[in-house]
């Protein structure tokens, strides 16, 4: 289980073991989900690590979020984004002054479709990853990407459909495109108007 820094969090005492039980069912997945999205595991751990403390630190407030784990998810999501920008500036940086190697394709299957989720843009390759390895609903997908429920099933039916054509018949995407969620809509139905009969 993560290490978490000790810090000074205001609130009854046994936000301890709720905490301890939200970082013992969740840092495991959050660890292997962000492993995918950053393609870097000493990354994700750290990153996980750091997500979780600024919940530990927020505890009082995130304990009555509706849903703690989009908190932690949206934050290591937002983490992983600045260490993105400081790579991608260092490595700008380094292909000025070294061109890249040329580097074949593996041929294993879940290479390839980890390979092909790397090249995704930022935002749908977030989608899919919170979508359908941590196994959020569409409603916690949002909350922690800061949009809409219809955003997010927008977002996830172009990764999929991007997966499919970069891969083609080689590799096998078993998502759906247009997945079924239980959520309720995005917007409530307008309430129904009482039919009268004209013939009474």
């Amino acid at each position: 289980m993560v290490a978490v820094r000790r810090r000074r969090v205001d609130g009854p005492a046994d936000l301890d073991v709720e905490f301890v039980e939200l970082c013992r069912e969740l840092h495991p997945r959050l660890v292997r989900g962000l492993a995918l999205h950053c393609r870097d595991a000493a990354v994700a751990q750290e990153v996980a690590q750091e997500a979780l403390v600024r919940a530990w630190e927020r505890w009082a407030t995130v304990r009555g979020a509706r849903s703690p784990e989009a908190w932690v998810w949206r934050v290591a999501l937002n983490l992983a984004t600045s260490r993105f920008r400081r790579r991608a500036a260092e490595r700008r940086a380094y292909l000025r002054a070294v061109p890249p190697s040329p580097t074949s394709p593996d041929p294993d299957d879940q290479l390839a479709v980890r390979a092909a989720v790397a090249l995704l843009p930022h935002r749908q390759r977030a989608a899919l990853v919170l979508r359908y390895y941590a196994d959020l609903s569409v409603v916690e997908v949002a909350e922690a990407l800061d949009c809409a429920p219809g955003t997010v099933k927008s977002l996830t039916s172009k990764g999929v459909a991007r997966l499919r054509r970069r891969l083609g018949d080689a590799v096998a995407v078993d998502l759906p495109e247009d997945p079924g969620d239980p959520d309720p809509p995005d917007e409530p139905d307008a309430p129904a108007t009482e039919e009268v009969d004209d013939r009474a």
